[in-house]
C-alpha cells in the first residue's frame, strides 16, 4: 500500500519540491539540532518496540534454535527503510498540496499526528479520483493500527500469564483475560475520541510512552544484558541457540555504545526538557502536566522500586544482598548431549515452544509438572 502511494505521490505536480523539502530542509539542514537526534533516537525505540517488551515476548513463542540474531537483523534494516521510504510517500503529496495551495511546502507539512490525519488526507482529496485514494491510504492506516493492536494485546496477555500460568492456564481464563484488557483498552480510548481528545492523546502520546521513558528502561536493559548478566554469557546463550556467535560489534554495543547513546541522550531530554504545547499554540495548564508526569512516572518508578524490594528481601549485610541480587544464575549452554534430551513442551497459545532439560530418570509426576 505505501508503495502504491509512494508512485502515484512522485507522479503528482508539485512532488519534486516536497521531496527536496523532506531531503534538504527536514534533513540535512537539521542535523546540527540535538533534537532532531533525540527524535531520531526515540522514534527508533517505537519502530522496533525496543524496552516494551512485545519484541521479546513474541519472540518467546519461537523454538529455541530459531536464528533470532539474523531476524533482528532484517527486521531492523526493512523498517529503517520502509521509514525513510514513507517519508517520500508523504512529503511528495505534501509538496503538490503545497501547489495547488499556493504556499510553501512548511505551510502544510506540520508534525505530530495532524500530519497523517488532517494535512494527508486533506491533500488526497485534492487529487484525481480523490475517493479511491483515500479509502487505500485509510485502509493502510487500519490494518496497521489492527495488527499493533495485536501485538501489544497479545504481549501484555502473554507477561501477565506467564506470571501467574497455573491461574490463567486453564479453560478460557486466558481468553477472559484478553477480553477484558480489550473492554479496559475500550473505555479507555473513549476519551480521545471526544471533542477534546486530542488534547488527551497527546499527553498520553508526550509523556506515558515518550522518550525519556523508552531511554530510562533502556539504560537499564543493557546495564543488566551487558555488565549484570555479562555480554559473554549472553555470547554464549545466542551461541548455543543459533550454531555460531554474533559479530564481535554486538559485545561492543552492549557494553559501551548503546548504554552511552541511551543515557546521552536521557540526559539531554531532561536537560532541554520543553513542556508540551498542543500545535505549538495551546499551552497546557499546570494539572495537565501533573497527569503527564504521573504517566511518565508510572512506568520509570517499577525499576527502583523492584530493585529495592529485592534488596530489602534478600539475607545478610548490604554488601552481601548487592553482589547477590546483581549475581546471574547459572545459566550455562546445555552440552549437545543433554540438548538432544530436551523436551519441546507446547503451551496454551498453539505454536510457543519451550524448552526444558531433562535429567536421566524423570518420573511421570515431574513430566506432568513440566508440561504445566
Amino acid at each position: 500500500m505505501l508503495v502504491i502511494l509512494l508512485v502515484r505521490g512522485v507522479t503528482l505536480p508539485g512532488a519534486y519540491d516536497g521531496i527536496k523539502y523532506y531531503i534538504y530542509t527536514r534533513i540535512l539542514s537539521r542535523l546540527k539540532d540535538p533534537q532532531v537526534w533525540i527524535d531520531a533516537g526515540t522514534q527508533i525505540f517505537y519502530s522496533y518496540a525496543i524496552t516494551m517488551g512485545f519484541t521479546v515476548g513474541i519472540g518467546s513463542y519461537n523454538p529455541y534454535n530459531y536464528n533470532c540474531y539474523k531476524t533482528a537483523s532484517v527486521l531492523c534494516f526493512l523498517d529503517s527503510v520502509t521509514s525513510f521510504i514513507g517519508g517520500f510517500a508523504m512529503f511528495s503529496v505534501l509538496g503538490f498540496m503545497a501547489q495547488e495551495q499556493g504556499v510553501p511546502v512548511s505551510m502544510v507539512a506540520e508534525s505530530g499526528p495532524g500530519l497523517a490525519f488532517i494535512a494527508y488526507p486533506k491533500a488526497v482529496t485534492m487529487m484525481p479520483v480523490s475517493q479511491l485514494w483515500s479509502c487505500l491510504f485509510f485502509i493502510m492506516i487500519i490494518l496497521l493500527g489492527l495488527d499493533s493492536q495485536f501485538i501489544y494485546v497479545e504481549a501484555l496477555c502473554l507477561a501477565i500469564t506467564d506470571m501467574y500460568p497455573t491461574v490463567l492456564r486453564k479453560g478460557y481464563r486466558r481468553e477472559l483475560l484478553i477480553l477484558a484488557i480489550c473492554v479496559i483498552c475500550y473505555l479507555m480510548g473513549l476519551f480521545i475520541v471526544t471533542q477534546g481528545g486530542m488534547y488527551i492523546f497527546q499527553l498520553f502520546d508526550y509523556y506515558s510512552s515518550s522518550g525519556i521513558c523508552l531511554l530510562f528502561v533502556g539504560i537499564f536493559e543493557c546495564i543488566c544484558i551487558g555488565w549484570v548478566y555479562g555480554a559473554d554469557r549472553f555470547y554464549d546463550n545466542i551461541q548455543d541457540m543459533i550454531g555460531y556467535r554474533p559479530w564481535p560489534l554486538m559485545k561492543i554495543s552492549w557494553m559501551a555504545v548503546t548504554p552511552a547513546i541511551c543515557l546521552g541522550t536521557f540526559l539531554f531530554s531532561v536537560i532541554k526538557y520543553m513542556p508540551l504545547k498542543y500545535n505549538n499554540i495551546y499551552v497546557y495548564p499546570p494539572w495537565g502536566y501533573a497527569i503527564g508526569w504521573l504517566m511518565a512516572i508510572a512506568s520509570m518508578i517499577c525499576i527502583p522500586v523492584w530493585a529495592i524490594y529485592i534488596l530489602l528481601k534478600t539475607d545478610g549485610s548490604f554488601m552481601e544482598r548487592l553482589l547477590k541480587v546483581v549475581s546471574p544464575a547459572d545459566d550455562l549452554p546445555q552440552p549437545k548431549e543433554q540438548a538432544e534430551k530436551s523436551i519441546s513442551c507446547q503451551s496454551c497459545f498453539g505454536s510457543r515452544m519451550r524448552s526444558f532439560s531433562l535429567p536421566e530418570v524423570i518420573s511421570v509426576k515431574d513430566l506432568e509438572l513440566t508440561s504445566l
